[in-house]
């Protein structure tokens, strides 16, 4: 396998050989126009330039997020639909949020685009605290929220969701599609599998989670889940409880207090779900 993979570097692969694209393969891919579409890198074998290039800039775009990232702090990491509106109660309460988890100190990261994310941003400024959002270049939907201090573009969405887990002492998720489903199991594997802590998950919307919830123990009950996965949830429709739980399961556990630096923004009486920052 080894000797097969080194002649396929030097282009001396044998056809019969499967465990790397072929002439064939690459003639195909030019054919149908693929070369030098970096779209289509998961399609299929390409030309080894073509491949090589992909690498090359996967390779910059991780060294950018980390250099970019290095100093921002301790971080959580809220997820949520880029398709909630302004006055939503979801928007809304991911603008309490975001203000409640940058007054406790933490940076605010997100994925930098509209809904949910751009409520979070927004209600950690508002509350004075800073905000990174790691953008996706989408053909739709996805453009930067204004209320950023330090955004990111990223091409790949792995690579995205590297720095989304990479920099956060916990995660908090707000309703949500496809990509929040993603990010959320994305982290809770990471978790279960032992590849990062067991940082804090906190769902917000007992109502919205309740079907997933009910999935996870027919998952349970069917033995492809352990019970004790189920405690890596906390669910609730309560910003303090949120909070407390990130307090007692991020900040103490991991002696995050001395690296915090708490907002001096003081807001007159604590905000409602559903009722919008003034």
């Amino acid at each position: 396998m080894l000797t097969a993979a080194r002649r396929y570097l030097d282009g001396n692969a044998d056809p019969k050989e499967t465990v790397a694209p072929t002439e064939q393969h690459d003639a195909a891919a030019e054919r149908h126009g693929r070369r030098g579409n970096d779209r289509s890198f998961l399609e299929g074998p390409r030309a080894r330039r073509d491949e090589l290039a992909t690498v090359g800039r996967v390779l910059r775009e991780l060294i950018r997020g980390f250099r970019s990232l290095h100093f921002v702090g301790p971080c959580v990491t809220v997820f949520g639909s880029a398709r909630t509106s302004e006055g939503h109660p979801t928007y809304n309460l991911g603008r309490e949020l975001g203000a409640a988890i940058a007054t406790e100190g933490f940076t605010v990261m997100t994925g930098g685009g509209p809904g949910v994310m751009e409520a979070a941003s927004r209600g950690a400024k508002e509350a004075g605290g800073t905000t990174v959002g790691c953008n996706i270049e989408l053909p739709h939907e996805q453009e930067p929220n204004p209320y950023l201090d330090l955004t990111l573009e990223f091409r790949y969405f792995f690579v995205r969701k590297v720095m989304l887990v990479k920099y956060a002492y916990g995660f908090v998720v707000l309703p949500g599609g496809f990509g929040t489903i993603d990010e959320l199991f994305e982290a809770l594997t990471l978790i279960q599998t032992g590849k990062i802590h067991d940082f804090p998950v906190v769902l917000m919307g007992e109502a919205y989670w309740a079907s997933m919830l009910q999935q996870l123990d027919d998952m349970i009950e069917a033995g492809t889940v352990s019970p004790a996965d189920r405690n890596l949830l906390c669910v609730t429709d309560d910003v303090e409880v949120a909070m407390a739980h990130l307090r007692a399961n991020a900040v103490d556990r991991f002696k995050l207090r001395s690296r915090l630096k708490p907002s001096r923004v003081l807001r007159e009486a604590p905000v409602r779900p559903g009722r919008p920052l003034q």
